[in-house]
């Protein structure tokens, strides 16, 4: 593996994803990862268009029930494919929305997190292995990266500098058929949570306040 410098080993699985979403997601995932600093999660899921008096606390089951649910899809006991279940947390300035099922994949979305002076960014991978990061400050995106045209060498320098620094510790774990230099679909995931300090175990992500809600 190559080096990821803002990731111990015990923070990422054997693919280079971080651990906290592996351990969250369902075995085939298609899923996005939203940040955003200077928002609460209850506003951030409300301006992901979550219905308020659905919102809850979360505590996050021991396991899953099966290989299609996620582990926040289990705590509202609702059946994969019926609906994405969204779960926020707060850690320091930033918010996290992870939606198990990609139904918040919208560019709109990136925007209005970022809205009112905020930053934020966008991870998405489908199950198709597309994978992208939108970043975006005061309601305007300033950058989507698709991980099958990164080329780090060449697009760091163009970055804003916040962004740049998050995907110089995500680093890099190419794919065996990719050329020396290019990234690996994981990379956008690990930039996101290196943007917003979310070098994280699951059991880090139990000890906070989380909320929950069916979606879509």
């Amino acid at each position: 593996m190559v080096p990821t410098p803002g990731f111990p080993p015990s923070t990422l699985d054997s693919e280079g994803t971080p651990i906290w979403i592996t351990d969250l997601a369902a075995d085939d995932p298609n899923h996005i990862l939203h940040v955003a600093r200077g928002i609460e999660p209850a506003q951030a899921l409300q301006v992901l268009g979550a219905d308020p008096g659905l919102i809850r606390p979360c505590e996050l089951p021991d396991s899953k029930p099966d290989e299609r649910a996620s582990l926040p899809a289990a705590a509202l006991g609702i059946e994969a494919g019926t609906s994405a279940a969204l779960l926020a947390g707060r850690i320091g300035e930033w918010t996290f929305v992870y939606d198990d099922s990609g139904y918040t994949d919208d560019d709109a979305a990136t925007k209005a997190l970022s809205a009112e002076g905020r930053t934020a960014a966008t991870s998405v991978f489908t199950i198709n292995a597309d994978a992208s990061l939108s970043y975006a400050v005061d309601g305007e995106r300033i950058e989507w990266i698709n991980v099958d045209d990164l080329h780090l060498d060449e697009d760091l320098p163009g970055m804003p500098a916040e962004l740049r620094a998050a995907f110089e510790a995500a680093g890099n774990v190419p794919m065996e058929d990719f050329e020396p230099g290019e990234a690996d679909y994981d990379v956008a995931m690990r930039a996101a949570c290196a943007l917003a300090g979310l070098v994280l175990t699951l059991d880090d992500i139990r000890r906070i306040p989380l909320l929950v809600v069916p979606f879509g």
